[in-house]
């Protein structure tokens, strides 16, 4: 893979006047030299003692967690993000380097004997360990990277965790996106149906349901008619938002008096869902920035830039098109040559070999991350010890996320939020990080029979 990745840089940054795949001066030179070093890296991962990964997971986690602040400070911008260190010769991104460290600190807490995923005190944990990386990535104005993170919960799920919280995750996605399609009023209408639907499926029944739904609905009208006479001009999406949140408040706590268990957690689903409705659009114009935000847009239909900020994607998805089926051949992509796909070294990267090797190309790689990704799993799962387990599914799913991330980026599957193709894209940060997170592992299974 990282041969591969070696060659499609060379390919899509190919100078003829400097035509040697060795020539330091170039991309591809450079990239010699990081996966030179990657090897020396990987090589010293295998000759530490697994025990030190162990006992040092905290440390490695604090150091890393150190470097994300000081890079806030100290750090360089490129692309509207302070997330570099400028070493002169080299630039460093911590947050790639992060990755490994909050799995070795995620499987370092979950190992202990006493860990149970359900209880209070190990969520809070856990959500701190995740937490903090996350956050400090994305006040370097990173967001991309910082979503890497949510990923942890897969690994997470693997340990016991219900797959409730998946539901949640996936409810908190579709809420976010239905916020940016329709508007916060239209959501919150479907989120209330939504409640009331769950109340008679899964709470108290048709009995008890009519008087709910008359007194919401008779409130909502009555306060529309206050609203018309008087002319307050609340309009019909703050009379909904009173009266929802209000009627949810009273059958919120008549659920705990009366203990209806399934009342009070959609209560406290629905009154979320309703806050979270209303922050959306706050977090969408001050967390994110300019350029994400339009990307968004752009992969949700909202806006057409083929020219501004939707050329990446349509350069890219031209470029892999007109691979064909078997492609153009090395060095012939014309997308390529013409250097018509930006940043095509890094995180469009695909789209070179989409362009030079047509989808029998594309589909050889995916099968070849796919056959990496079964074999992570394979490998994590005959682990006798809850620490390599989870450090090996934490490999597995920040790799497969990168990996279905990226490639959708290229085909307009994903909005382009700046993450490289593990061992493909060019850049020694991402080379050397995704080296030392497989390189622990293997040295973790190296030692599975012994005990850590």
């Amino acid at each position: 893979m990282v041969l591969l990745g070696w060659t499609s840089i060379y390919a899509a940054v190919y100078n003829e006047e400097h035509s040697s795949i060795l020539d330091m001066s170039q991309q591809y030179g450079k990239q010699l030299l990081w996966i030179i070093a990657a090897i020396v890296i990987g090589f010293f991962m295998l000759v530490v003692d697994s025990k030190f990964y162990v006992a040092f997971s905290y440390p490695v986690y604090a150091v890393t967690s150190l470097l994300l602040l000081a890079v806030l400070f100290l750090g360089t911008e490129i692309n509207g993000a302070r997330s570099w260190f400028d070493l002169g010769v080299v630039r460093l991104q911590p947050s790639e380097f992060a990755k490994f460290a909050t799995a070795l600190a995620l499987a370092k807490y979950t190992s202990k004997h006493n860990f149970k995923v359900h209880r209070l005190n190990s969520l809070l944990t856990m959500g701190a360990i995740l937490g903090i990386p996350m956050l400090l990535i994305v006040l370097q104005g990173d967001a991309g990277s910082a979503l890497v993170y949510a990923v942890f919960t897969l690994v997470l799920f693997r340990e016991g965790l219900s797959g409730v919280v998946l539901f949640f995750g996936f409810l908190v996605g579709l809420v976010f996106i239905l916020t940016l399609l329709l508007g916060t009023g239209e959501v919150l209408a479907i989120v209330s149906i939504g409640a009331f639907l769950a109340y008679y499926f899964l709470g108290a029944g048709k009995k008890i349901i009519l008087k709910p739904f008359l007194y919401v609905a008779g409130s909502f009208a009555m306060l529309l008619g206050v609203d018309n006479l008087f002319t307050l001009g609340l309009g019909w999406e703050y009379a909904l938002l009173i009266t929802s949140v209000i009627s949810g408040l009273i059958i919120f706590v008549l659920s705990l008096k009366k203990r209806w268990k399934n009342v009070t957690t959609i209560m406290m689903v629905f009154l979320g869902s309703v806050m979270f409705t209303y922050s959306v659009n706050y977090a969408f114009e001050n967390i994110l920035q300019q350029h994400q935000r339009s990307r968004i847009n752009l992969l949700l239909g909202k806006i057409s830039d083929p020219l501004g900020v939707g050329w990446h994607v349509k350069q890219s998805m031209t470029a892999i098109g007109s691979g064909g089926v078997t492609g153009k051949g090395f060095l012939q992509g014309t997308q390529t040559k013409f250097k018509f796909v930006p940043e095509q070294s890094t995180d469009f990267i695909f789209c070179t070999v989409g362009e030079e090797w047509g989808f029998i190309g594309t589909t050889a790689l995916i099968c070849l991350f796919l056959f990496f990704l079964i074999r992570l799993v394979f490998l994590a799962e005959r682990q006798r010890s809850v620490f390599s387990r989870v450090y090996g599914y934490s490999v597995a799913c920040i790799l497969f996320f990168h990996f279905a991330i990226n490639i959708g980026m290229t085909i307009k599957l994903a909005p382009v939020i700046g993450i490289p193709l593990p061992f493909f894209s060019y850049g020694g940060s991402s080379l050397w990080s995704f080296t030392i997170l497989l390189f622990i592992f293997l040295r973790l299974d190296a030692s599975r029979l012994e005990r850590l």
